[in-house]
């Protein structure tokens, strides 16, 4: 069981990166060809935003069952991108297009280096 949780929990982190860097190109395309995000950029920003926390849930069952990261700072990580990504989205709302473009592309490049840095300290 711990296997698999433990293969769920990488290939979850891997998925991550892959996630928030595409979202970090599209928003930046948005920024300089000075548009609004998209509705289907702000809905996939959520997803992932809802995803993260999955994936701290499954690492927490994995610490419950006895494995312990690498490093603590794995732990940091982790909960810096939960609490990170929703309050981007909630600071990033109602603004004016360029402004909203650049924090939710900022924070998916923010982000996925959080990510890349759980992934390396696990």
């Amino acid at each position: 069981m711990n296997d698999a949780l433990a293969f769920l929990h990488g290939y979850g982190a891997r998925v991550l990166v892959v996630f928030a860097v595409l979202l970090g190109l599209w928003g930046a395309y948005h920024y300089f060809r000075n548009e609004r995000v998209s509705g289907g950029f702000r809905s996939t920003y959520l997803i992932m935003a809802g995803i993260t926390p999955v994936q701290g849930l499954l690492g927490l069952v994995l610490l419950l069952l006895g494995t312990r990261p690498a490093e603590l700072l794995h732990i940091v990580y982790g909960a810096f991108a939960v609490v990170f990504l929703p309050g981007a989205y909630v600071y990033a709302r109602g603004g004016e297009a360029r402004r909203e473009a650049l924090i939710l592309s900022g924070a998916s490049w923010i982000v996925s280096i959080a990510y890349i840095r759980g992934i390396f300290t696990g």
